[in-house]
């Protein structure tokens, strides 16, 4: 069966969107049957099917759309990609010069606080958490002491020495101990 040879209609030459907001601004607004009804719109293209017609309009768009993202793209994502190295260099080379060895310390224990925590967490979702009692304990002591480790590199920090000026280093170490204690052994009460 040959397809039929009609002009498409102006809602079929719309992207989708744009179709859907003129079909239902025509169903909301009926025009009534006259001739101006009849005449169709003057286009440069010979008449051929609609369902050729949107497809290749389709394909136009996403020709002009994937052009201009790709060019965009190529200038700005090597720069930023850079841009984003090198703040991030600076950051690592700041952080390397300027703060003190005992800060350092801490940030690697916190670092290991971390994983600890993520590790006890995979596990619980992987294996399951059959003696909940003990995984609780065991992600509390180390949300704890991640706790109590962040309390002590403020307080012992050298650029945080004005808001601290009565805690000397001895005794925020003492502090961070006096807590961790108590802390593990609630924990280890709590495991039964």
């Amino acid at each position: 069966m040959a397809p039929k040879n009609s002009t498409p209609s102006p809602a079929a030459a719309l992207p989708s969107a744009n179709r859907s907001q003129h079909t239902s601004a025509s169903a909301t607004h009926p025009k009534p049957a006259t001739s101006h009804s009849k005449t169709q719109p003057q286009t440069t293209t010979p008449p051929t099917s609609s369902s050729t017609t949107a497809p290749k309009l389709a394909q136009q768009i996403n020709a002009l759309t994937n052009t201009k993202t790709a060019t965009a793209l190529s200038k700005s994502a090597p720069r930023s990609v850079q841009e984003a190295q090198q703040i991030l260099a600076e950051m690592w080379n700041s952080y390397v010069d300027k703060t003190a060895q005992r800060v350092k310390l801490l940030d690697t224990f916190m670092g290991f606080l971390v994983l600890v925590g993520v590790l006890q967490f995979v596990y619980c979702v992987i294996v399951g958490n059959y003696p909940f009692n003990a995984f609780l304990a065991g992600f509390s002591a180390t949300v704890g002491q991640f706790v109590l480790t962040a309390s002590l590199r403020m307080q012992t920090n050298p650029e945080n020495e004005k808001e601290f000026r009565g805690t000397s280093d001895e005794r925020a170490f003492a502090d961070f101990v006096f807590g961790s204690m108590i802390l593990h052994f609630f924990c280890v009460n709590f495991i039964n």
